[in-house]
């Protein structure tokens, strides 16, 4: 019996326990999925919940639900891996062996890395929306604040979803103009790089609605610690940010055991081939969605069109054929702006964002690089999505290679 363990029942590992037990004969391969945690978390919607829009009951569920029949599940934390001997040893001291290894063990946030980040001030001003912890309890924290310098601050890159912390920022905007108290609020949005996003016409975007707004934009500052005392940050040139409120995008890093079994590089991601899925070290090992060194945005989006990639090249590997498949970066994003309206991008690793219609060329409906209703309502109905059709790795109409059709080039 042919072994396949997939590491990590998240977004990545669900999808293609879906996809494989599909593929692969009951009679000739076990497939096995291992995480620690039996809670699933639709990761966007943490972004709702400090604003009252979600709730935490919006955005679990367990993993259990959605992972097909013939996929055996353990719920043990993976102590070691030891790729050279194709196997991996669990907390309760038992042992797995694998003919193929899918890594799908996402990243997480590590205030701890930065000096005075989680100090006393954590979760009392200093808040995250990463987890569902810190998400809850800046949500309670915004029902009583009467204003102040809210400070938005990303401490490096790479981090999950990258749009994220902007979307934030204008649903803050939008938030407490609602509750008629925007004046007495003032909103920094500090960022290592050099403008509001990685791309240029979404930057350009994204920035000029952050004028619009008047949302103040400080670029390269890299945070180097918190000043819990004096309520402040402070950048690695000696620059000082000072807030009331802080909403933190801590350093992200893979999953320790990644580091642990000398498998990941020195943020703990798995080095792959950014096309073949596939790991540089140990051709067997196959990696998917953040726990990969990847090029590209850490995002749900892409691990979706990952997986069809993947997909292909674990057949290939299994029937001794050259991998077919090359994941061209491809990421589709929803941007919420806040007051009921949202942007969308779609780009890979060589096209950046570019204006047009999605996903039917002049038709759309989604405009993109457009601040329109429509894109508003589609990230709204991406959560049905989520759950119901693509983490049971059923078919969308959207392909994994990125098109240009219906974008606009100058």
């Amino acid at each position: 019996m042919n072994k396949l363990l997939i590491l990590g029942a998240g977004t990545g590992g669900t999808i293609m326990a879906n996809k494989m037990r599909k593929e692969l004969s009951r009679d000739e391969w076990k497939i096995t999925i291992i995480d620690q945690h039996k809670t699933h978390y639709y990761q966007p919607g943490f972004l709702f919940i400090p604003f009252g829009y979600y709730k935490k009951e919006d955005v679990i569920k367990p993993k259990q639900n959605f992972l097909p029949p013939g996929v055996n599940s353990i719920y043990q934390k993976v102590e070691k891996i030891e790729a050279d001997a194709n196997k991996l040893t669990l907390a309760n001291g038992e042992i797995l062996n694998y003919d193929i290894l899918i890594i799908a063990t996402g990243t997480r946030i590590n205030p701890d890395e930065t000096p005075g980040l989680k100090g006393e001030l954590w979760h009392k001003k200093i808040y995250d929306f990463y987890t569902i912890e810190g998400a809850i309890a800046l949500g309670k924290f915004f029902k009583t604040w009467e204003g102040g310098n809210l400070v938005i601050n990303i401490a490096d890159n790479p981090i999950k979803c990258p749009v994220a912390p902007l979307e934030f920022a204008f649903f803050a905007d939008a938030f407490f103009t609602d509750r008629g108290m925007r004046d007495k609020v003032n909103i920094t949005y500090v960022t290592p790089l050099s403008g509001a996003f990685t791309k240029p016409r979404s930057s350009k975007l994204l920035g000029s609605l952050l004028e619009e707004k008047n949302i103040n934009l400080v670029p390269d500052f890299f945070l180097g610690e918190v000043d819990n005392e004096n309520q402040k940050i402070i950048d690695f040139g000696g620059k000082e940010i000072p807030f009331d409120c802080m909403i933190s995008i801590p350093l992200h890093n893979g999953d320790p055991v990644i580091e642990e079994s000398g498998l990941g590089d020195d943020f703990g991601f798995v080095p792959a081939d950014k096309h073949t899925l596939q790991s540089n070290a140990h051709e067997n090992i196959f990696v998917i969605g953040d726990a990969g060194n990847f090029p590209t945005s850490k995002a749900g989006s892409v691990v979706h069109f990952m997986a069809e990639i993947l997909h292909e090249n674990l057949l290939c590997y299994i029937e001794n054929r050259p991998l077919t498949g090359s994941f061209d970066g491809h990421s589709n994003c929803f941007i919420e702006t806040g007051h009921g309206k949202g942007a969308l991008i779609d780009f890979n690793y060589e096209t950046e964002p570019l204006p047009g219609y999605f996903p039917l060329p002049g038709i759309g409906p989604m405009g993109l690089l457009k601040v329109t209703r429509l894109n508003h309502y589609g990230k709204l109905m991406f959560r049905w999505i989520y759950w119901h059709i693509l983490l049971r790795g059923k078919d969308m109409p959207i392909d994994a290679d990125m098109t240009m059709a219906g974008k606009k080039v100058d």
